[in-house]
């Protein structure tokens, strides 16, 4: 329930909620969805990236949708500014991201239609969970079917980043090839007759990371 309060003129000043009980569920779903910073994600997605049973996540999600703390859209679930409230921000990730793909994108391509062609989309062992978008550029994530490892593509004007996050107990290794799987699908992307085998420019690459 919203209320409101009113000044000595008699005007009506900011909304207030009413305060909710959440349950630790409930607080460790809000968090993750804040600490990747999550504009829009996926039911799927976050399932694997919590580990939690869909029933589960299911009847959790309901209830925060119920009171008002996320809405569904189109491509799938938000946080509301309720929801944001709820939960202090940001949190500090316990998995490191790795780097594994710097790259400039040819000047001449559409980068919009390039993340149209990728918003929701599975590939191979990749499964969509959602996306983040602040004024620094768009995050596009997937969570890794089998693994749980995680892949970010961020797209800063025509510039490229593909991050890894994983467990240490992890094989970095699947890390590399689901990156290089997704940068496969984004150069195919491109199209046109003028692009041919070198349509990534590499800005930088990691050898030194161990794949034991």
């Amino acid at each position: 329930m919203v209320t409101t309060k009113e000044n000595p003129l008699g005007f009506p000043e900011l909304a207030e909620y009413d305060e909710i009980e959440l349950t630790p569920r409930d607080s460790n779903i809000l968090q993750a969805i804040q600490e990747e910073g999550l504009t829009v994600f996926a039911f799927d997605g976050l399932k694997r990236l919590l580990g939690v049973h869909q029933e589960m996540l299911s009847r959790i999600l309901d209830r925060l949708e119920d009171e008002g703390l996320l809405e569904k859209v189109s491509e799938g679930y938000r946080l509301t500014v309720r929801g944001s409230q709820q939960v202090p921000r940001p949190l500090s990730s316990t998995q490191p991201r790795i780097p594994i793909v710097q790259s400039l994108l040819p000047h001449d391509i559409d980068v919009q239609r390039i993340i149209a062609g990728l918003k929701g989309r599975w590939f191979g062992s990749l499964r969509w969970l959602g996306y983040s978008q602040n004024e620094e550029g768009l995050v596009l994530k997937w969570i890794t079917e089998e693994d749980s490892i995680q892949i970010d593509a961020k797209f800063t004007e025509n510039y490229l980043s593909i991050d890894a996050k994983a467990g240490e107990e992890k094989d970095i290794s699947q890390a590399v090839k689901a990156s290089h799987q997704l940068m496969g699908h984004i150069s195919r992307l491109y199209g046109g007759p003028r692009r041919g085998r070198n349509m990534l420019t590499p800005v930088a690459f990691f050898p030194d990371i161990s794949f034991a």
